[in-house]
């Protein structure tokens, strides 16, 4: 798919289970204003560099009509037309599974197209086109449309922070010899 790669700190310990509500625990909504993604990132000890960085994992992936119909229909920082594209596939009710590209021009790579398409108002979230609004990411937005290399590096660089947030200690979880499974 493309995109940065980084080194990873060895020795962290993983836990042993997997829980679905705890991976949600704590992830922005979806609605979320700038201000509160701004709370929310700082909350985890990441700045808004970091935290637009961080939202452009959005360049790949999709997201169901249910998280995406309240912007399409009644958000006014949208580009017509792709809302009238993005109405097609999700209807005003029914079709909430429904499966949009959180990036409609390049869905399958791993770039900085997605800040291109929110500099024309092409976010599918809300809370991604918050980041280019009239506020105070939208200079950040517009250097990662503009430089790959800077979107890359910053990209990796708060992966690589974010790694290390509440890590497992002591006798916690394990120190996994392959990363796919648990010992």
């Amino acid at each position: 798919m493309g995109g940065p790669s980084w080194n990873v700190p060895l020795g962290r310990r993983d836990s042993t289970t997997a829980s679905l509500s705890s991976a949600n625990t704590d992830l922005p909504s979806p609605f979320s204003s700038l201000a509160t993604l701004i709370a929310a990132f700082q909350a985890k000890g990441f700045n808004q560099q970091e935290l637009v960085a961080l939202s452009g994992a959005h360049s790949i992936g999709q997201a169901r009509c249910v998280l995406f119909r309240d912007r399409i229909y009644n958000d006014t920082n949208i580009a017509p037309l792709f809302a009238t594209t993005r109405q097609s596939q999700c209807p005003r009710s029914g079709g909430d599974n429904n499966l949009a590209p959180l990036d409609a021009s390049t869905p399958y790579r791993f770039d900085n197209a997605y800040y291109l398409n929110l500099l024309v108002k092409r976010g599918l979230l809300h809370s991604d086109q918050e980041l280019f609004n009239g506020g105070s990411a939208d200079a950040q937005v517009r250097t990662y449309s503009l430089s790959p290399s800077i979107f890359s590096t910053d990209f990796a660089a708060a992966m690589v922070k974010m790694a290390s947030l509440s890590p497992l200690t002591g006798s916690n979880g394990q120190v996994r010899t392959n990363c796919r499974k648990v010992n």
